[in-house]
């Protein structure tokens, strides 16, 4: 019996397989470690590119151009605005992605290549790309180094950018009035932050006598020439299509016959002639129409236009300073809207250097003698018009009676706050109220032409969250002299984008031409003031990614 079952032992094969297996084992193992830690190593790649990617993004969104854009876009990378962590880091370093080298670029070939930290040598203005370079994490395997195939580290850098759109953009571009004479440098930048508050003059430019401070038109691609221009100023919702400022932002300049165009810009002020609202749109003012202009009455066929006795027109007392110096009380013209700064109120256009800026002192004093006249008598002086506004909301800054050349509040401060407070009495003045001259002509602050065209317009749009200002504008900055701006010019890359707040209205007065637009700087266009209440612009900003 023994030996039956010995002879079958040594005879029987069924355990072979256990053999092949335990020589197979190690490589199987092998196998298996290599399969598991090469999973790892790639998940763990993927973590580190998505961190990469997602710091770069939120680096571009900090890249505004403004002061300290680009301390706030190293901090969004790391942690601000964004937290990145990796569930298969095991190098004890913790899960958390954060030690982050963030380099700037002005252009995208820099931000591309990542490999020199610039950031020591641009200034904010300047940074439009961004490079995160995620520093190197060790991989330790959990079978592999059973073999010992694989070890290593993983990195990983991402690129990024910010596109951004400008939609509804107004048609008008100025040549940059910081450029040089002479000018070949395509990057002679524009600083809106220092000039807040001042006036400027901006004339027409043409042909090829384009100067700093000229304004132009910019072909949007909606109808032709002038007709095609004043629909995009003039109407509620600009027909046009969105500027893209992904990389360089550029334009087309759009030449021909301008000398009507203006009149749709007139639109925001409640004045209508005959080629100031184009058929198909709808060309509302704002709510606030304070100029220096009055009104007969509206029996007339040309009640609504500019024309001397049927329609709007100066009034006998006009605001015309002789001196660059406030008008004395002695002296209060009938009524005067928002004037020009005083220097370039004066015969002799009295401002320094090109006389394209002015100073922002602007005749506070004389403005609130001429609109702000009690039905009992007696206006509003100097000390009683800064209290006033101080003691109902006015939360801007107010220059003092001393100041021998006041800069504050600006013409778009005094403006918000007449809205805010329109139809109020205060200290016996109801605010943006009508008020009728001793002529028997009116002062009106508020719309009355609107309503009474063909088409009604409404009584006024006041601007909101939702609505639009009719009396900002968004005008495009360019190197006119480096860029040969002439005529029809096709590819002139934009520097700024400035918002503006309109003065007065177009027209030919004593000192002024129908071609000249006299405006306020508000400030830099900016992605942080994109919506409606930034004006007719909508700018969206989106952060892409470039590698």
């Amino acid at each position: 019996m023994a030996r039956h079952i010995t002879a079958r032992l040594r005879h029987s094969d069924s355990g072979a397989m256990a053999a092949l297996y335990a020589l197979a084992l190690p490589a199987l193992v092998a196998v298996a470690g290599i399969g598991f830690d090469y999973a790892h190593l790639a998940a763990m790649d993927t973590e580190l590119r998505n961190a990469a990617d997602q710091a770069a993004l939120a680096a571009a969104t900090q890249l505004d151009r403004q002061s300290g854009a680009m301390t706030r876009a190293e901090s969004a990378a790391k942690g601000d605005l964004v937290r990145n962590e990796t569930l298969f880091a095991n190098d004890g370093e913790g899960r958390d992605i954060d030690d982050l080298t963030v380099w700037f670029y002005a252009d995208k070939a820099g931000a591309e290549a990542c490999s020199t930290a610039t950031s020591n040598t641009l200034t904010n203005a300047q940074a439009a790309f961004v490079c995160v370079t995620v520093e190197q994490r060790k991989a330790r395997y959990a079978l592999t180094p059973i073999v010992g195939a694989l070890e290593g580290t993983l990195g990983a850098k991402a690129a990024a950018g910010v596109g951004s759109a400008l939609c509804r953009t107004p048609p008008v571009m100025m040549c940059n009035p910081d450029e040089p004479a002479n000018n070949s440098n395509p990057n002679v930048d524009f600083n809106a932050s220092d000039r807040v508050g001042q006036g400027f003059l901006v004339t027409q430019g043409g042909g090829s006598s384009w100067a700093p401070g000229n304004y132009g038109y910019l072909d949007t691609g909606v109808g032709n020439g002038a007709e095609g221009v004043r629909k995009t100023l003039g109407w509620l919702t600009t027909p046009g299509t969105c500027i893209s400022q992904s990389g360089n932002t550029t334009i087309e300049t759009e030449p021909g016959n301008m000398a009507n165009v203006p009149q749709a810009l007139n639109t925001r002020f409640d004045i209508y002639d005959s080629q100031g609202c184009e058929a198909g749109g709808v060309c509302p003012p704002s709510i606030n129409t304070r100029k220096d202009l009055v009104h007969p009455d509206f029996s007339k066929n040309n009640a609504c236009k500019l024309h001397s006795s049927q329609g709007w027109g100066e009034p006998n007392t006009k605001y015309l300073p002789t001196t660059n110096s406030a008008l004395p009380t002695s002296v209060t013209p009938d009524a005067m809207g928002y004037p020009r700064d005083i220097c370039h109120s004066t015969s002799s256009n009295e401002c320094s250097g090109a006389r394209i800026f002015g100073d922002g002192f602007w005749d506070r004093d004389a403005y609130f003698r001429s609109h702000y006249r009690r039905s009992t008598g007696g206006y509003w002086s100097a000390s009683e018009w800064r209290s006033n506004l101080v003691n109902n909301g006015f939360t801007g800054a107010i220059d003092g009676e001393g100041v021998v050349r006041p800069r504050w509040p600006t013409r778009y401060q005094v403006y918000l706050w007449e809205i805010a407070n329109r139809g109020r009495t205060i200290d016996g003045v109801q605010i943006l109220g009508n008020r009728t001259l001793a002529d028997g002509r009116t002062d009106y602050g508020t719309p009355v032409c609107s309503n009474r065209q063909s088409t009604p317009y409404g009584t006024g749009l006041e601007p909101s969250a939702t609505t639009v200002d009719r009396r900002r504008l968004s005008v495009a900055v360019v190197n006119c002299q480096a860029h040969k701006v002439k005529g029809n010019t096709s590819g002139v890359p934009v520097r700024r984008w400035l918002d503006v707040f309109l003065v007065q209205p177009s027209l030919d007065r004593a000192r002024t031409g129908k071609d000249q637009i006299y405006v306020e700087i508000i400030g830099e266009t900016l992605s942080g003031s994109a919506g409606e209440t930034a004006g007719t612009v909508i700018r969206r900003d989106v952060p892409y990614l470039l590698k």
